[in-house]
């Protein structure tokens, strides 16, 4: 055993600074081992596959040897409210329990800092304040933007709690890689963004998100240099998310966003530069026109498809010339501006960029001969050679007033093996939903891991007391007309056991609607999916005490209520990938070419792990109870229904209402989170 093991399995053993420093700290034998486990990847600077129940404290069993090695680390979350959590509240308590004195870093990505640069611009826009804000509300939340501005110290925008996750103000007060002016913004010496990157240069631990882990990777330069440098080890929680994260960022995509965002960003630059609005005010205007006769164009093709299938409507293609004129045009129309504001050259870039970005992913339709023949064709930019290769999917998808343009790669393990081995770090990849029957073959084979040591900790709680697991009888086949009715049916008794106090997890926002409707006349408060941003919805539901939460993919993970509000999660269907998902469908194609078999291989994983994750919603404590009720017929009809239930924890199962009802009647506990428990 290794001098740091030694040191780890210590400082989460009974009588440990740990036990006596935090509250509701109780040693666990699995958290030790897990720990452990990293610790011996960090010293052999080796990688580590490690599924990690819920329960099992994962959070404290990386942080400790984190913290204990000296090594530089980074960690990296799924989202960024894990990272808040566990940088404001789990790693200052095990920081302090240890005495440590290393320094610590938050950082996110640009777009989540204030840039006081387009502040200003914004607060110089007379348009904004005559009809871009759409609402009172909207001027208000950006006169408190520009109060807080000049209180706050890290500029990090989560700061402001009453300015919502999805507000149109944030592209105003915030930059992108794509516009952000680098070393020629006026506001550099005071930019949040290089305060941030700068503390994490210093820092010997640094919490990140995924987002930008991955930004690193594909970019290294996203005009500061690189990101994260000189890290030792890397700890990846929520790893069974990077893989599909992994795609975005190693492809690259084009929406209607970010073209009217260029065309209005030219328009704000020409209020500095004497005469520019004549020149810049048409162009301008045909580049925000053709990017919403694109939009219009495409109104009858499905929400989601190829390239191919987007070319082949007549009316589409002429469409798509129109804007490869528009953005020609606008680059031409700054092409003499660049000089004369740093903000007309960074629009200049960011139209060839687009363009670039265009014709790329029309290349699959026309082969290597583009139609679309510019003036950019002589720059690098355009070059033939520059295609993406034959493994990547392009794709396109609407939204009800904009589109995205994508190009996506099939198979992301090699660029995330290559960008490991060039470390020569550490490498943690933890998740509670990693392994497939027990085994790491399928999330390995993603992350392009070859060789790892793999641990399996099993969450410690006592399923036989805890939770019951409901396979109910007679409902019909999933695709029938009539399962939705059924399922509600079937489920009644349930919640009329269980007081509400439940989870309803749909496969699609069509059956949750129908979902809804059936219950509107419930005894229960209801609370849907899309009523509400996130947050409120699920704090409106913790604090009815017997409410019941309708909620699709998103409600799977990332969603903790522990104690009384949640007492029974209900999965209706078994969560497969959408038909429509161009990249999943042309991922299974390409396993079948290679003589895999897209189901065993790439379907029925997805699937489990999708599964276990929302079955994960219901235990959160030692001494939370409840029952999880999967509703699918195929679990028991079908040979591979085994395969999903030999992937849960043990549960006990049961096919009989009577179970349930008995399971509720039955004296229980207190169901509340120890005050002080460990993550």
């Amino acid at each position: 055993m290794s001098r740091l093991s030694q040191a780890v399995g210590e400082a989460l053993g009974a009588g440990s600074p740990l036990a006596e420093r935090i509250p509701g700290f109780v040693a666990r034998p699995a958290q030790q081992r897990l720990a452990m486990a990293v610790a011996d990847a960090f010293e052999q600077r080796g990688v580590l596959l490690a599924e990690a129940g819920t329960g099992t404290g994962k959070t404290f069993a990386y942080l400790v040897p984190a913290l204990l090695s000296g090594m530089k680390t980074i960690v990296s979350t799924g989202t960024r409210a894990l990272q808040d959590q566990l940088y404001f509240r789990d790693l200052p308590r095990v920081r302090d329990a240890l005495g440590t004195g290393l320094k610590t870093a938050l950082l996110k990505g640009r777009s989540n800092y204030l840039c006081l640069y387009r502040m200003e611009q914004a607060k110089g826009d007379p348009q904004l304040f005559k009809g871009g804000f759409s609402s009172r509300e909207q001027v208000s939340q950006f006169q408190r933007v520009v109060a807080w501005s000049g209180r706050t110290k890290m500029g990090d925008l989560a700061e402001l709690e009453s300015l919502p996750e999805d507000s149109p103000l944030l592209p105003q007060v915030s930059s992108t890689a794509d516009n952000c002016l680098g070393t020629d913004c006026p506001r550099w010496g005071d930019c949040f963004v290089v305060q941030a990157r700068q503390r994490a240069q210093t820092a010997d631990l640094v919490v990140v998100n995924h987002h930008l882990l991955l930004a690193d990777l594909a970019l290294k330069q996203e005009g500061f240099g690189e990101i994260l440098p000189g890290a030792q080890a890397f700890v990846v929680d929520e790893a069974h998310q990077l893989p599909e994260l992994a795609a975005q960022f190693f492809g690259e995509g084009l929406g209607a966003r970010p073209l009217v965002e260029l065309a209005r960003d030219a328009l704000g630059e020409c209020k500095d530069v004497a005469g520019s609005l004549a020149s810049v005010q048409e162009p301008a205007r045909a580049l925000e026109q053709a990017a919403r006769a694109l939009r219009a164009s495409m109104d009858n093709l499905p929400v989601r498809g190829t390239a191919w299938r987007a070319l082949d409507e007549v009316d589409i293609e002429p469409a798509f010339q129109s804007l490869a004129d528009a953005l020609q045009r606008m680059q031409d129309t700054l092409e003499p501006l660049r000089e004369a504001a740093p903000g007309f050259d960074a629009c200049h870039l960011r139209a060839r960029d687009q363009l670039g970005r265009l014709r790329r992913w029309l290349g699959e339709k026309v082969g290597s001969e583009s139609p679309f023949e510019t003036k950019g064709d002589s720059d690098p930019t355009f070059d033939a050679d520059d295609r993406p290769p034959d493994t990547s999917v392009h794709w396109y998808e609407l939204t009800p007033r904009g589109f995205r343009l994508q190009r996506t790669p099939l198979d992301v393990s090699a660029p995330l093996r290559r960008h490991r081995e060039e470390s020569r770090a550490a490498w943690v990849f933890t998740s509670a939903t990693l392994a497939v029957s027990g085994g790491f073959s399928h999330i390995a084979q993603r992350l392009g891991i070859n060789e790892a040591v793999e641990l399996l900790e099993p969450s410690p709680f006592d399923w036989d007391r805890q939770a019951l697991c409901f396979l109910p009888t007679r409902l019909p086949e999933p695709a029938s007309r009539d399962y939705g009715t059924a399922l509600i049916a079937t489920l009644l008794p349930v919640l009329q056991a269980s007081g509400g106090r439940a989870f309803l997890l749909f496969a699609s926002h069509r059956a949750l609607r129908e979902a809804a409707e059936l219950l509107r006349d419930a005894p229960w408060p209801l609370f849907v999916q899309g009523s509400e941003p996130r947050h409120v919805l699920l704090q409106r539901f913790r604090e009815s005490g017997n409410g019941v939460l309708l909620g699709t993919a998103s409600f799977r993970e990332g969603v903790d209520v522990a104690g009384d509000a949640l007492s029974v999660v209900v999965i209706d269907k078994l969560p497969f990938a959408a038909p429509d998902d161009p990249v999943f469908e042309a991922r299974l194609d390409a396993i079948r070419r290679a003589g895999g078999n897209p189901f065993r291989d790439e379907q029925l994983p997805q699937a489990v792990i999708a599964l276990k994750q929302g079955a994960g919603r219901l235990i959160r404590t030692e001494t939370d109870r409840g029952v999880l009720v999967l509703c699918d017929p195929r679990l028991t009809q079908k040979t591979y229904g085994r395969v999903f239930l030999d992937s849960l924890p043990p549960l006990p199962t049961t096919r009989d209402l009577a179970d349930v009802q008995a399971f509720f009647s039955a004296q229980s506990g207190p169901h509340s989170m120890p005050a002080g428990g460990q993550p």
